[in-house]
């Protein structure tokens, strides 16, 4: 059992910031699908992973209702998958799941000490537009996009705008986050921010 968990660790974080499918991973292991889910359980329960579940409104289009996992620390995401510096991190295949778990993570982690029950979603449609987080103010929508690259363009928030579009003047005004240090709007509802600056 020992062995499997600890494969069932490293099997979960290759998926972070992923979709997540617990009969998937428990095929990968040999193990079942019930122990896979008591284990996700405990994790999220002691904030060891967050999982992030799909947004749904009322709207015409097929979206997907798989939920994804992000590891609640950054370096023990890092040590599971055997990045041991920040350019191996930043450069490899894990990148952009690496910078989607850190912001996903601080904005979890500053909506809990504002003593706010983090309402954090994302969005994806059946055809694959996706939104990174949304974040439900129970009054309003934010919707943030995560990039790697440090130079934001307006190509970057064309999911945000489809978001709003569909979900109507509910939606705030959304960020791409990137890890530049460039603040700038690239679409009418969309601004890039530095995650330096969260």
């Amino acid at each position: 059992m020992h062995s499997h968990f600890h494969a069932f660790l490293r099997g979960l974080a290759a998926r972070s910031a992923q979709l997540l499918s617990a009969s998937d991973l428990a095929r990968d292991l040999g193990v079942a699908v019930n122990t896979i889910s008591a284990w996700l359980s405990v994790f999220e329960a002691t904030y060891q992973i967050v999982i992030l579940r799909p947004y749904f409104a009322n709207v015409g289009k097929r979206l997907v209702k798989t939920p994804k996992v992000y590891f609640a620390d950054v370096g023990t995401l890092c040590y599971l998958v055997g990045l041991k510096d920040a350019e191996h991190a930043a450069a490899g295949p894990m990148g952009g799941a690496i910078m989607e778990t850190a912001v996903v993570n601080e904005v979890v982690r500053t909506l809990t000490h504002q003593g706010r029950e983090p309402q954090v979603y994302f969005w994806r449609t059946s055809r694959g537009t996706e939104v990174d987080l949304v974040v439900d103010t129970s009054l309003e929508l934010v919707p943030i996009e995560v990039k790697l690259s440090s130079t934001p363009r307006p190509s970057m928030a064309a999911s945000i705008e489809i978001f709003r579009k569909d979900l109507g003047d509910r939606v705030l005004k959304g960020y791409v986050v990137h890890p530049g240090d460039t603040r700038l709007p690239l679409s009418p509802h969309a601004v890039a921010w530095p995650f330096g600056d969260f």
